[in-house]
C-alpha cells in the first residue's frame, strides 16, 4: 500500500508548539511505522523572527499565518499561539477552507467553540482538541469513546497543575500562599499573572469542555460556580491535615435530580485515604463514575512542554487517519448540537463543611456561633477551639454533617456580624471520599 503523506501547519512554536515540533521531527519514523502516515511539517508559523525557536534554521519557518494556512500542501492545522483573538480568527479561516484544526486552546473552545464546531460541520471538517483539558492525559478520548455506552454520574479531579503544584508545596513544606506561588512561578508553573490559574477560572473552562461531553449537554464557564486558592491560609492547611484531610482545587459535576448538574470548582477537604489525597505537584487525576464501569481514574501530568505535545500529535494523527473527523461528524456530543445545561443552584448543594473562626477569647462566643448553626438547620460535627495568640484572637474550626449550601452561607454572614468575630470567616467544603474507598 502506498504510503499516505500529511502536510502540518503549526501556528506557534512556544513552549508546547517546541514540543510538537520535537515529536513530529524525532519520532517521525516510529509514527510512519504505526500509522502508516508520514507526517511532514511544512510549516512552522511565528508572529515575527524574534519568536523563531533555537533551531529555527531547521525548519520551515514562516511569519505569514494566512498564506500558511491556504497554502495546498497543509493537511491539518495546528493552533497553539493561544488566546482567543488572533487564534481565533486563523482558526476559522482554517475551517472555512474544510481544513481540519487540532488546538490546545480551552479559552477559544468556552468563548467561540459553538461558533467554529458549527463552521467546521459546514466545511465538512472537524476540530479536535484532546490537550484542552487534563494535558496529557487522554480524558476527552476516554469521554468521547471508551465511555460511550456508560451513562455517566460523576466526574471529579484535580485539572490545574498550577494550583495543585501550590496546595502540595503548602501541604509538604508548611509554606504560606505567597511563598508556594513565588516558587510556582520561579520554575514555571505558574504566570506572572496567575489570576486565571489561582482564581479558579482555567480549571471552570476544562470542567465545561468534559462535563459537556460527559453529560451530553452545553456547558458554559458561566454556568460553573468557581472559588479559586488564593484566600486560603497556611493555618487552614494544617488544620485540614490534623483532621485526616487534605485540601485540593476540585473540578466537580454530578448528576442530580431532574437531569440537572452541580457544576463547581472550589477548594475541597480531601480525606487523607482518598486516591486524590496523593495526587501532588503538577500532576493531575480525574476520576470518572459510570453505571457500568464504576469508579475509573485517569492520572498523568496535566501540563508542560511534552506532555501536552503528546496529546496534541495524538490528536493530529487521529485526524489523519479519518477517526476524529468520523467522531466530530457522528457523535452527537459535542457543545454545537446538544441542549444547554440545566444547572442545580448552587445554594442547593448539600455538603459537609470546614469553617474557621477567628474570635475573641472570651466566654460565650461558641455559645453564639452554634446557636446560630442551629437556627439554621447546620449539625455540628466537631469544634476544636487552638490555643489564642498574642492579639488574644482564637481560631476555631467546627467541621459540620451534611448541610444545604445555602443555609451555610446565611449563618456565616450572621456569624461575621457578631462583634467577637474578627475576621471573615472562612469556610471550605468537605468532599467525602468514594464509597469503593470508604470500605477499604
Amino acid at each position: 500500500m502506498a504510503e499516505k503523506k500529511v502536510g502540518i501547519c503549526l501556528l506557534g512554536c512556544g513552549t508546547v508548539g517546541a514540543g510538537v515540533v520535537s515529536i513530529l521531527r524525532e519520532q517521525r519514523a516510529m509514527l510512519r511505522q504505526r500509522t502508516g502516515i508520514d507526517f511532514e511539517l511544512r510549516h512552522v508559523v511565528v508572529k515575527g523572527p524574534e519568536d523563531y525557536p533555537a533551531n529555527a534554521a531547521e525548519l520551515p519557518m514562516s511569519t505569514d499565518a494566512g498564506a500558511a494556512i491556504d497554502n495546498a500542501d497543509t493537511d491539518i492545522v495546528v493552533e497553539l499561539i493561544g488566546g482567543t483573538a488572533v487564534a481565533g480568527t486563523f482558526v476559522e479561516r482554517a475551517l472555512r477552507a474544510g481544513k481540519p484544526v487540532v488546538t490546545a486552546n480551552k479559552a477559544l473552545l468556552a468563548t467561540r467553540g459553538v461558533e467554529l464546531f458549527k463552521i467546521a460541520r459546514g466545511s465538512k471538517t472537524c476540530v479536535a482538541f484532546e490537550a484542552s483539558a487534563g494535558g496529557g492525559i487522554p480524558i476527552i478520548d476516554a469521554i468521547s469513546r471508551g465511555l460511550a455506552a456508560n451513562r455517566i454520574d460523576a466526574l471529579l479531579g484535580i485539572v490545574n497543575g498550577t494550583c495543585n503544584f501550590i496546595l502540595t508545596k503548602m501541604t509538604q513544606n508548611g509554606w504560606s500562599y505567597a511563598e508556594a506561588l513565588k516558587q510556582a512561578q520561579r520554575l514555571g508553573f505558574a504566570e506572572a499573572n496567575p489570576a486565571m490559574d489561582v482564581q479558579g477560572r482555567d480549571a471552570a473552562q476544562k470542567l465545561a469542555i468534559l462535563a459537556g461531553l460527559a453529560f451530553n449537554c452545553r456547558v458554559t464557564e458561566k454556568d460553573i460556580f468557581v472559588s479559586g486558592i488564593d484566600t486560603l491560609d497556611a493555618m487552614d492547611i494544617q488544620f485540614a491535615r490534623d483532621l485526616g484531610y487534605v485540601i485540593k482545587l476540585l473540578a466537580i459535576a454530578e448528576r442530580k435530580e431532574g437531569s440537572r448538574l452541580s457544576l463547581r470548582v472550589h477548594p475541597s477537604l480531601v480525606h487523607k485515604d482518598d486516591v486524590l489525597a496523593d495526587v501532588s505537584g503538577s500532576f493531575n487525576a480525574i476520576s470518572v463514575y459510570s453505571h457500568a464501569l464504576g469508579h475509573a481514574l485517569w492520572y498523568g501530568r496535566g501540563a508542560g512542554r511534552m506532555p501536552t505535545a503528546s496529546a496534541v500529535v495524538a490528536d493530529i494523527i487521529s485526524v489523519a487517519q479519518g477517526i476524529q473527523g468520523l467522531l466530530f461528524n457522528q457523535m452527537q456530543i459535542l457543545m454545537d448540537v446538544v441542549p444547554p445545561v440545566s444547572v442545580q443552584p448552587f445554594e442547593q448543594l448539600e455538603s459537609r463543611y470546614y469553617i474557621r473562626l477567628s474570635a475573641k477569647d472570651q466566654p460565650g462566643v461558641l455559645a453564639q456561633v452554634t446557636a446560630i448553626l442551629g437556627r439554621h438547620g447546620i449539625s455540628v460535627a466537631s469544634i476544636n477551639q487552638r490555643e489564642g495568640g498574642e492579639d488574644r484572637t482564637v481560631p476555631v474550626v467546627i467541621t459540620t454533617h451534611k448541610s444545604r449550601e445555602g443555609a451555610v452561607q446565611l449563618a456565616l454572614k450572621e456569624i461575621d456580624a457578631l462583634g467577637t468575630i474578627l475576621r471573615p470567616t472562612v469556610c471550605v467544603r468537605i468532599v467525602d471520599q468514594p464509597e469503593e474507598f470508604a470500605a477499604a
